[in-house]
């Protein structure tokens, strides 16, 4: 193990040590601690733990080692470059969940209450467009929906509406990969004293560090690029080590129960440690494909933030390391062709989901947003001819082959 003063020179490094603990067998990998509850040497002892004078594990719905090596790992490559205000190292307070819904439903029932409202732009991940337009209202909270990329009309939204509590920023999005500016509006939303909170999945820390912009919260899907093979569920909470956080984030999470399971988190430690390496051949085979896609005579619009004719590009270019593996296209047949396009695939893989190994395609329309009215669906750009494709780690010739025989 890495001594705790070295100074990681690079994002793998970090990625591989960080956050690790010797534990008491000096097991190389930290175990799966697979324990409902921790036990106490005297009823003394069972006392400070739950009055929380002596910091240690009561019961793995409110914590567990194998946790907390992943959140660990995960705030230190969210923060890892980045100093405070006065050159002094964030500190960030995270809860490793059951999901990625169970990560913004934390954020939400911790942050808002009856009255409140939540402003968001367009195109956001079918299940937290759902929880906008279902769960939020039943408890009084109503969700502001407007295109967030004009800040204009972003300060518009706060002044007709002093009573938003939360700007929630989804960059690049879900699934027509639009960026919104992190820095721009989160100065806005400072301005008029808002809470700002970030899905930074897409991109995942190491293409995009929100808290470098000033946000107040970050939340993932482990399930995705963190994790990297598909093989465990899992969200993630982060907020800035504030009293809010400590305290009433943590009853809330508690509460609800949507914490992790040692399991899945050992898959996810053990996933990020190859984070960058992964990065780097994703990003490098969705350059390709992207170009290659825009050049087909078979499509007819590519959403990628590396293409210089996306709208979104400076902002992609300001704020991420690269445009990252995800993009989606539109076929000129529309449904028809969607369908004959995703039928004739043989070497990608039909499915939902994304960030895996292999290369991923969607249909939206009738999938990650099925939920979501279609009229509602359409204003954002989500079509029915639409195709979402996380690129893979696969050779870049093999998929490329394959995109062009399904469009032939």
């Amino acid at each position: 193990m890495a001594d705790k003063s070295f100074p990681y020179s690079g994002f793998s490094s970090l990625a591989i040590h960080e956050g690790h603990l010797t534990d008491s067998n000096y097991a190389h990998l930290t175990p799966i601690y697979a324990t409902s509850s921790f036990v106490y040497d005297n009823a003394e002892q069972g006392m400070r733990r739950f009055s929380g004078q002596e910091q240690g594990y009561i019961y793995s719905r409110w914590g567990n080692p194998t946790y907390r090596e992943a959140e660990e790992k995960i705030i230190a490559m969210e923060t890892f470059g980045i100093a405070g205000a006065h050159g002094e190292p964030l500190a960030l307070k995270a809860y490793l969940q059951s999901s990625g819904m169970a990560a913004i439903s934390t954020l939400m029932m911790s942050t808002l209450k009856v009255g409140d409202k939540v402003l968001s732009h367009y195109s956001l991940y079918g299940g937290t467009q759902e929880q906008f337009n279902t769960l939020l209202p039943t408890f009084g909270v109503d969700a502001i929906i407007a295109d967030l990329r004009d800040l204009n009309l972003a300060e518009d939204m706060l002044k007709q509406h002093p009573e938003i509590k939360l700007i929630y920023l989804e960059t690049p999005a879900n699934p027509t990969i639009q960026c919104v500016d992190i820095e721009a509006l989160t100065k806005l939303g400072k301005q008029y004293g808002k809470l700002i909170a970030c899905d930074n999945t897409f991109a995942t820390p190491y293409l995009q560090q929100p808290f470098k912009y000033g946000v107040d919260y970050v939340v993932h899907s482990t399930t995705k690029f963190l994790n990297g093979h598909g093989t465990a569920i899992g969200g993630i909470f982060i907020g800035r080590d504030r009293e809010d956080t400590k305290a009433r984030t943590y009853k809330i999470f508690k509460a609800l129960g949507g914490s992790s399971s040692p399991f899945d988190a050992f898959l996810l430690v053990n996933g990020m440690k190859t984070l960058e390496v992964r990065m780097e051949r994703h990003c490098s085979n969705a350059e390709k494909v992207a170009a290659f896609l825009n050049n087909h005579n078979a499509v007819a619009s590519v959403n990628y933030n590396g293409l210089s004719s996306h709208p979104d590009y400076a902002v992609a270019q300001k704020q991420m390391r690269h445009p990252g593996a995800m993009m989606s296209f539109e076929l000129k047949g529309g449904l028809q062709s969607g369908i004959n396009f995703m039928n004739k695939l043989q070497l990608c893989t039909r499915t939902v989901s994304l960030g895996t190994c292999d290369t991923l395609l969607s249909h939206p329309a009738s999938m990650t947003h099925y939920s979501v009215p279609k009229e509602q669906r359409e204003r954002y750009g989500i079509t029915d001819g639409l195709i979402r494709m996380s690129v893979g780690m696969e050779n870049v010739e093999d998929i490329l082959n394959d995109l062009d025989q399904a469009l032939r």
